[in-house]
């Protein structure tokens, strides 16, 4: 039988693969796992990505679209003048509101980077690059660390059973925002 030319079967195998993380974690992500869930044969999935790791950087490439578009969405700190920490706040809020699976997702694709160094390079591109978003609207270590924050209070969010809380967020962003001006 001949090849069927199957243009978006890495597409296919890239969402295969976040669907397994979100159902069992990084610990179930395999490569015949992905191959069932993307209904692709065994070898398209080596064929595609020789590794695991190379499937998860493309994984978590993909994941971290997720923030970026919530970014896009409100208007990426277009008024210089605006309340950056409530923008930033509402970021997060907006973010956290949406899909929590998507969400939990991204940070366990994240934070897979502290075993596996191959996802390190692209979870700090996330970071670096969403600190030069906000190195437009402050210097860049306080832009810095807004992210380290941010990202700490996205980790607490997902980690306890306490809500998100907008007010706090912003609050705590403020005083960062103040002490960079």
């Amino acid at each position: 039988m001949a090849r069927r030319y199957d243009p978006e079967r890495r597409q296919r195998i890239i969402d295969a693969a976040i669907r397994v993380v979100g159902e069992k974690g990084i610990a179930g992500l395999s490569h015949r796992s992905v191959a069932a869930e993307a209904d692709v044969p065994l070898g398209s999935t080596t064929y595609h990505f020789k590794t695991l790791d190379e499937l998860m950087v493309a994984a978590l490439r993909q994941a971290n679209e997720g923030f970026a578009k919530v970014v896009a969405a409100r208007g990426g700190l277009e008024d210089p003048h605006g309340d950056l920490a409530g923008e930033l706040a509402g970021w997060m809020g907006e973010w956290l509101a949406g899909d929590r699976t998507g969400v939990e997702l991204e940070y366990e694709l994240y934070l897979a980077a502290l075993r596996r160094p191959a996802l390190r390079p692209v979870a700090a591109e996330w970071a670096q690059d969403l600190a030069a978003l906000l190195s437009r609207r402050t210097d860049p270590v306080t832009a810095r660390a807004l992210v380290a924050l941010m990202d700490g209070i996205c980790l607490q969010v997902l980690l306890t059973d306490v809500p998100y809380d907008e007010e706090y967020a912003r609050e705590v962003l403020a005083r960062v925002v103040g002490r960079g001006a």
